[in-house]
């Protein structure tokens, strides 16, 4: 009778084990399968950019940017035949598809027969960049600035090639008083390679808001006016809360897993309709917490103001990067056709210091008012929660988070360590690009401002 009990008990046990084992199993079957649209999406969309928007080798991407976590382990497929990049892992892919001037779109709830009909309205610039002076051209000016070039070379070649301050960064540039002093790429890059944005596409963001506000088209001190938040609380919440990242909605911005980020830019085909149904966490203006999110849904508050999409699309073209010298940058859209201006601009290293320039020249380029006045002023300002560190999507230097630089300095700040640096009381602008926030081999850009702060004469 022990004996039978005793037998009856280890096979109780060995049942129990076998369900927690079937149970785990499930469980990690699940969650895998949850991650996969990003596992794979990721370098769908990825290297459909940077081999058709930047003309890179899918080979020298996948090494650097894409060699870290899951993403080393997919099969990714480029096609020229149809500009696509199909990704595999285990039993899930998704394909991105490059169209000239949308750049690279994942397919997310549409079809690519539907996306590819859509032709992106160009406008010619007007002008020839290689035959037209700086800022607004190719034609470098001289380098004839009190600002010591022999140290800045010497800067260079610790940034670009001894890895001295850490990162890995592709392009460098420095602007003082309004010329390039210092120029330099890895060999693969040159002064024509379009580069990711990350979040610096949300400064631009904050330029196409000043232009509708200088067009007299916005308030953005008024509630924003969507439909989805007019019966509850956030039907108060301001355009300027959104730009401030002060708007009280609930979002998780951790790239390390499936967060609302992750889940926006990899599994949604309408990345502002995911981010305004969020519900609101805290008061409004109460918090400061970033927002990928939030600033999606300011772009398409632009184009629901602007209410046409071919002159959505031309509105960045016409009245802002052909006015200032970068009419070959492609803002990308998602799947909605929505410009994802939390994320996904490509330009030139030379068009993110021309960008620097309309800042530190208050919103005026080449003597043509492209801001309204006052613009800069408040977009730097700091957010009433954010402690001196964000204004209106732009990073601030009033917390001294790089204690090398002034505190009137301001950023561009994305994913990677992207950085456009300028600081107004030296008539400075400094441009990182490229890999340069490696893991666990993060970019000393506090070292990086201080030397090159030392520069000047």
């Amino acid at each position: 009778m022990k004996r039978t009990s005793g037998k009856s008990f280890t096979k109780r046990v060995l049942w129990s084990v076998a369900a927690i084992l079937i149970l785990c199993l499930i469980y990690g079957i699940f969650y895998i399968n949850s991650l996969i649209p990003i596992i794979t999406g990721y370098p769908a969309k990825y290297l459909c950019s940077a081999v058709f928007v930047s003309g890179r080798e899918q080979a020298e991407v996948e090494a650097m940017d894409l060699h870290f976590s899951f993403l080393k382990y997919t099969r990714n497929v480029v096609s020229f035949q149809d500009s696509s990049v199909t990704s595999s892992f285990l039993w899930g892919k998704s394909k991105a598809v490059f169209r000239k001037g949308f750049g690279a779109t994942l397919l997310r709830d549409v079809s690519e027969n539907e996306l590819r009909k859509i032709k992106f309205p160009f406008i010619p610039p007007g002008y020839n960049q290689d035959s037209v002076a700086w800022p607004l051209g190719n034609l470098m000016p001289s380098k004839n600035t009190n600002i010591d070039t022999i140290k800045l070379e010497e800067i260079t070649e610790k940034l670009m090639d001894d890895e001295a301050y850490n990162g890995h960064a592709f392009a460098f540039m420095v602007v003082h008083k309004g010329i390039p002093v210092m120029e330099a790429y890895q060999p693969q890059f040159n002064s024509k390679t379009r580069f990711l944005s990350w979040s610096m596409a949300k400064s631009f963001t904050n330029t196409l808001a000043g232009i509708l506000v200088k067009e007299g088209k916005w308030d953005i001190n008024q509630p924003a006016n969507i439909p989805d938040w007019k019966n509850d609380d956030r039907k108060t919440i301001s355009i300027n809360n959104l730009m401030q990242m002060q708007s009280g909605l609930q979002w998780n911005e951790d790239y390390g897993n499936r967060s609302d980020v992750t889940q926006m830019l990899y599994c949604q085909s309408d990345f502002a309709k995911f981010a305004y149904q969020q519900p609101l966490q805290v008061a409004l203006g109460t918090k400061w917490y970033y927002s990928s999110g939030s600033t999606n849904v300011v772009n398409d508050l632009i184009r629901k103001t602007i209410g046409n999409d071919r002159e959505y699309y031309q509105f960045a073209q016409s009245r802002l990067f052909g006015k200032i010298g970068m009419p070959d940058a492609v803002f990308e859209v998602d799947a909605s056709g929505t410009q994802v201006g939390s994320s996904y601009l490509y330009a030139t290293a030379r068009d993110y210091a021309r960008y620097a320039l309309l800042y530190l020249q208050d919103g005026v380029f080449k003597g043509e008012r492209i801001l309204p006045e006052g613009w800069v002023k408040n977009s730097t300002t700091p957010a009433s929660d954010s402690k001196g560190l964000y204004g209106s999507l732009f990073w601030l230097n009033k917390s001294k988070r790089y204690p090398s630089a002034p505190e009137d300095m301001y950023s561009c700040d994305g994913h990677d360590g992207q950085h456009i640096f300028m600081i107004p009381s030296r008539e400075l602008a400094v441009i990182v690009l490229g890999f340069s926030h490696k893991p666990d081999h993060a970019m000393n850009f506090d070292a990086l401002l201080g030397d090159i702060l030392g520069a000047i004469k």
